[in-house]
């Protein structure tokens, strides 16, 4: 969850950092901090709160050096305070931390023992003692840090500098991510690649249990045995104008403006467009032969799998189970034999879908990724990849990235379907020109930004609101919900529309906001007469629908605000639904002020349990 950024350069590097920590400011800020090696030793900048007191603080007290780390952090143990914030340090080593220490408490009772004495709640300073203790006793770095790994428990990923060792930095991994980039006369290291962008394109991922020793000559890189190893250095396509926001005020809104293109580069990495059919990059598996598919994830990824399963039972005839990653992992799982575990995530670092894919994996099942970044843990350790072409998404609340999971699980369902038999060539067809549509789609709902914007005003003052949907339009209205709450704080619960009057509608006044999607499918007479429901009882409701449902739900009794839709095919309904509650979220958070890139005590890439 929190950012890490590490630099051997020929000038001042101070500046440098903060630059870095700037493009990593979307995993963690609660504090932040920067340390460097000068003539006197460790200089260290630390600052509680965004990363914007850290640079004010530098700013009137310049750090210099040409060796230095930085760290924006996402709080875990401790709060958010500058005495717990990163770097942390003794008088010969300094240390910045993403991941928990498991054993912390352990080694820290030891570490009292022994006289050392700590100045913060963090697992992090154990660390810091543990490798000054192994100094002290005469050990080299390296040899202080082969002893350190041996004792920790847990996820991390460190950079260490260290006193009496001006072109020395040590670096390791296990659990959380860590990438080397290599540069003209410089070395860098960064919890992502977004974070080394501008400054090189050469970059190294370490993988699981490697460590390396960086000088401005280059790396040496160690596997978890203490061997040394060649890892490869993949060109980077990223750049620095990749990762800016451009002209728009928020990376969110960027990135919600962004989906037409990433949608339509995603559905082109899987589509021939000659012959209307999908086209999935070689698999393992047959789908043919599976018996089941078990979709895992977290968060807004979770939600992206329960859409699918309405896809894959459809159109494939396939029985699909979704897991939340955190519960599967630690529920001793039965899979059924030949079937097909699909993880789904962003990063491809969440910590608890990484370890229910090694479970996966354990048990000898298929195992298939979707992510959008292709040097992650995921998309390295699955037996089967797909990447979406979503490039980076910055803003914590996930919007791009969500719809072009979307867009994959529907192409990976009909490329199911015909392998099974459940689709004809001509169907095939049809759901993919559906899909092909989306994009334009898109784009007309983008143009009612500003009607959309005069909705939020309708819940932007409540403390609590409703969303329903059936169908694919539930976990869409899950996606809401969740939307809403992430960016705007504002109480908010999804729910499948036929389960209201199952106790839900007891929270029913006319404070509570209703938000229902209602497109003209299969369902939507019962959600009509769901949405009758809570008119009856005094809420007020905005409807999200069809073109030409719109007259009709204008004339049902209560207060109703409908909300026109382009008309689609069903397959990509749930695809065309998420842009206004993504849009409805925004501006929510706008009227009411929050940080919309930044919402309080989220984190984007989620690497501790």
């Amino acid at each position: 969850m929190c950012g890490i950024v590490g630099m051997i350069s020929q000038g001042n590097v101070g500046s440098k950092l903060l630059e870095g920590l700037k493009r990593l400011e979307y995993r963690g800020y609660d504090s932040a901090g920067i340390a460097t090696l000068t003539e006197k030793g460790i200089e260290r900048r630390r600052a509680e709160g965004n990363l914007k007191q850290l640079q004010d603080l530098v700013q009137h007290s310049p750090i210099m050096g040409t060796m230095g780390i930085g760290h924006t952090r996402w709080a875990t143990h401790g709060a958010p305070t500058e005495n717990n914030a990163h770097p942390h340090a003794s008088d010969q080593v300094a240390i910045v931390h993403n991941g928990i220490i498991e054993n912390y408490a352990e080694l820290r009772s030891m570490l009292i023992a022994k006289g050392h004495v700590f100045e913060s709640q963090t697992d992090t300073e154990v660390v810091v003692h543990l490798l000054s203790q192994y100094l002290s006793d005469g050990k080299t770095p390296l040899e202080a840090v082969r002893q350190a790994l041996k004792e920790l428990t847990g996820a991390f990923a460190f950079a260490i500098l260290f006193r009496d060792h001006a072109d020395l930095m040590i670096v390791a991994r296990r659990g959380s991510p860590l990438v080397i980039g290599y540069g003209d006369q410089e070395m860098t290291i960064g919890s992502d690649a977004l974070a080394l962008a501008p400054w090189t394109q050469q970059l190294c991922y370490l993988e699981e249990g490697d460590y390396a020793l960086i000088t401005k000559d280059g790396a040496e890189i160690y596997d978890h045995t203490d061997m040394r190893v060649e890892r490869p250095v993949h060109i980077s396509v990223l750049s620095e104008n990749t990762v800016g926001k451009g002209t728009y005020r928020h990376y969110m809104l960027k990135e919600i403006y962004e989906q037409p293109t990433a949608i339509s580069d995603t559905l082109n990495s899987l589509i021939d467009q000659p012959t209307q059919t999908v086209h999935l990059p070689d698999l393992s598996f047959n789908w043919k032969e599976v018996p089941r598919l078990t979709i895992i994830a977290c968060g807004t990824a979770y939600l992206a799998g329960l859409t699918a399963k309405y896809w894959f039972e459809k159109y494939a005839k396939l029985p699909v189970d979704v897991e939340i990653a955190s519960e599967f992992r630690y529920r001793d799982p039965y899979l059924v034999p030949g079937g097909v575990a699909l993880f789904l995530s962003q990063s491809g670092e969440t910590i608890d879908t990484l370890c229910a894919l090694q479970l996966a994996l354990e048990k000898q099942h298929h195992t298939l990724a979707i992510v959008n970044t292709p040097e992650s843990s995921m998309a390295r350790q699955a037996q089967n990849l797909i990447l979406t072409q979503a490039w980076p998404e910055i803003g914590v609340a996930s919007t791009k990235a969500f719809t072009c999971k979307l867009a994959v699980l529907a192409c990976l369902a009909i490329a199911a379907g015909r392998v099974r038999g459940t689709l004809s060539l001509a169907q095939e067809n049809t759901l993919v020109q559906s899909l092909l549509s989306a994009p334009s789609h898109i784009l007309k709902v983008l143009q009612n930004d500003a009607k959309i914007h005069n909705l939020a005003n309708h819940i932007c003052g409540a403390h609590s609101s409703l969303y329903l949907g059936r169908g694919t339009s539930y976990p869409i209205a899950l996606e809401g919900s969740l939307k809403l709450k992430e960016l705007s704080y504002i109480h908010a619960e999804g729910l499948p529309a036929g389960e209201m009057k199952h106790g839900p509608i007891a929270l029913i006044d006319p404070s509570v906001p209703v938000i229902v999607l209602a497109p003209q499918d299969a369902w939507f007479e019962k959600t009509v007469s769901n949405m009758q429901e809570v008119l009856a009882r005094g809420a007020s409701v905005i409807c999200f629908t069809d073109e030409a449902c719109e007259a009709p739900i204008q004339a049902l009794s209560g207060k109703i605000i409908p909300f026109a839709l382009p008309a689609t095919d069903e397959l990509i309904t749930p695809i065309i639904y998420t842009i206004p509650l993504q849009l409805l979220a925004y501006h929510a958070a706008l009227l009411r002020g929050t940080d919309v890139d930044q919402p309080r005590n989220l984190a984007k890439s989620v690497t501790v349990e």
